[in-house]
C-alpha cells in the first residue's frame, strides 16, 4: 500500500427490535431486528504509518478512551492475527459524524470499515473470513461488513438480506447530549422483565420476515425503549417532540438514547429538522443507505 484507502462507515437504524431470552451459550439476548444503514456515516481512511512506527495506529477524535481500545483498532489486530498479514504498520483515521454511544452502531461501523480496508490493503477477497472476524468483535459488526438492509436474528449476527424501503423514505436522527451504555440498557430491560418468550420471538421473526421491505406500524417497535426511557426520561419528551414535528413513526435507536423520526416524504423530514433546530445536539437529516447488493457470507 503506497497511498491512502478510504471507506464510508454508515450508521445503522434498528427499524424494529424485539428482545428475546438470554442464550445459555454466551449470555447474549436473542433478537429479531431489521438493520437499516443510513447516509449518516463516518469516514475511515487507512494509510501507511509514519516513519519509525512500531505498530498500527488509530486516530479517532471525539471518542473517549485509549486509541488501542477502539473497536476499529481491535478489528485491525484481529485481521492480522487471523490472516497472518505482515504488511508494514498502518494508520487508521476515523472522521466521526455518527454520535457516540447513541444506539447507532457507530463503533461497529468503524470496525467493519477497518476490516474492509485491511482486506483491500492485504489483497484479501474473502467475505466469509471478514464475517468470521466480525462475529468475534460484536453482534452488530457482521451486518456492517457489507452494509445493507438485513433481518438479523441470533444476537444480531445471523443475517438475511431484505429488499430496501421506499425510495422517498427519510429519517431525522435526534441525538441526546448524554450517552447510554448498551450493557446498562440490557440490564435494565432484564430488571423490568421486558424479554419475550422464545415462542413470542419466533412469531415476531415470522411476521418481520414476511414484511421486511416496509414494516407496518405494529412491527415498528423497539422492546428496549422502556429500559432506555427508565434510564433517560428525557427520551419520552424527544419522542413526543418528533411526533409533534410530523414524523410518521418515531422510535428509539437501538439501546438509545438517540430518537429517529421516520418520514414517508423527505420534505416532511426537512420541515421537522427546522422545527427542532434549536435542540442541542442538532437533529441530523439522513436517508437509507443504498449499497450494491452482495451475498451474505454463511
Amino acid at each position: 500500500m503506497t497511498g491512502a484507502l478510504r471507506e464510508t462507515a454508515p450508521a445503522k437504524l434498528n427499524v424494529c427490535l424485539f428482545l428475546g431470552p438470554v442464550r445459555p451459550s454466551d449470555g447474549r439476548h436473542e433478537l429479531v431486528t431489521v438493520f437499516q444503514p443510513l447516509t449518516l456515516a463516518d469516514e475511515v481512511e487507512l494509510e501507511p504509518a509514519g516513519f519509525g512506527a512500531r505498530g498500527d495506529e488509530v486516530s479517532c477524535p471525539g471518542v473517549p478512551g485509549p486509541p488501542e481500545d477502539n473497536l476499529a483498532a481491535r478489528a485491525l489486530r484481529a485481521f492480522r492475527a487471523r490472516t497472518g498479514w505482515s504488511g508494514p504498520p498502518v494508520r487508521l483515521r476515523i472522521a466521526k459524524r455518527i454520535p457516540v454511544a447513541a444506539g447507532l452502531a457507530g463503533g461497529s461501523a468503524d470496525a467493519a470499515a477497518a476490516l474492509r480496508l485491511a482486506a483491500r490493503a492485504a489483497g484479501v477477497e474473502d467475505d466469509a473470513l471478514l464475517h468470521g472476524i466480525a462475529r468475534e468483535l460484536g453482534a452488530d459488526v457482521p451486518a456492517q461488513v457489507r452494509p445493507a438492509r438485513y433481518l438479523a436474528t441470533g444476537a444480531g449476527e445471523e443475517l438475511r438480506a431484505l429488499d430496501g424501503p421506499p425510495d422517498d423514505y427519510a429519517v431525522l436522527v435526534v441525538p441526546h447530549a448524554e450517552p447510554l451504555a448498551t450493557a446498562e440498557v440490557y440490564r435494565r430491560a432484564d430488571a423490568l422483565g421486558l424479554p419475550r418468550t422464545a415462542d413470542d420471538l419466533a412469531q415476531r421473526r415470522h411476521a418481520v420476515a414476511a414484511r421486511g421491505a416496509d414494516l407496518p406500524d405494529d412491527l415498528v417497535v423497539n422492546d428496549l425503549e422502556p429500559a432506555a426511557r427508565d434510564l433517560c426520561p428525557e427520551i419520552g419528551d424527544t419522542l413526543a417532540a418528533v411526533r409533534a414535528a410530523g414524523a410518521d413513526r418515531a422510535l428509539v435507536c437501538g439501546s438509545g438514547p438517540t430518537v429517529a423520526g421516520l418520514f414517508a416524504r423527505p420534505d416532511g423530514a426537512r420541515a421537522a429538522a427546522v422545527a427542532l433546530g434549536d435542540r442541542r445536539p442538532r437533529p441530523i437529516l439522513a436517508a437509507p443507505w443504498r449499497p450494491v447488493r452482495r451475498e451474505v457470507a454463511a
